[in-house]
Formats: structure tokens, sequence, C-alpha cells
């Protein structure tokens, strides 16, 4: 990792998937992170509130060790497991309205 110096200052002004790997120095396919970018970037943030939450009192250098783990956790997730699967998405929890799977139709 980076020095503490740029440390959360320089982490906040992130804007974009490969500045954070770059930031943390992770390795990362860059066609992965095209398809997956939305995905990994949604989970990364729920990793990070919930660092946040569970650890309040961490200093600057751990509070990075946790998000840098989060973010290589949050790769790792896209690797094994379809955007469908992990259903990070509003789109992706709601049942679909006016529409019968095949799985409802009864069979008699």
């Amino acid at each position: 990792m980076t020095d503490t110096a740029q440390s959360l200052s320089e982490f906040k002004k992130i804007v974009n998937a490969e500045e954070y790997f770059q930031f943390f120095q992770l390795p990362y396919d860059q066609h992965f992170v095209n398809i997956n970018r939305l995905h990994i970037l949604k989970q990364f943030s729920l990793l990070i509130r919930e660092i946040d939450h569970v650890f309040p009192d961490l200093n600057e250098a751990e509070q990075l060790g946790k998000y840098r783990d989060a973010l290589a956790e949050a790769y790792q997730v896209f690797l094994t497991n379809s955007p469908l699967e992990t259903k990070l998405f509003k789109v992706f929890q709601e049942k679909p309205k006016n529409v019968v799977l095949l799985q409802d139709i009864g069979t008699n």
C-alpha cells in the first residue's frame, strides 16, 4: 500500500474502479472490471460502510488496510458469483410484475 501521507484524503478523491485498484496496488483484469464495474463498486461501498460501522476507532492505516481487503473481496465475489446471484441492486431483488415465471406454473 502507499504511505499514509496520501491516505484517506487521497482515497476520497478517487472516482473510478481502476483508480481504487491502483491506489491499493491490487492486480485486476480490465475486461472483468469493465463488465462488473457497478457490481464491484456497489459491493465495495457496502463493505466500507460495514467496516466504518464495526470499526469506528481504527487509525488511518488500519482503515485503509481494511478498505484494501474489502476491495479485493468485492472483486473476488464476482469472480465466483454472477451479479444476478448476488442481488445487490433493487432491480434484482424485486419480483417482476405482470410476468408468470415457469417455476410458478403448477403441473396438473
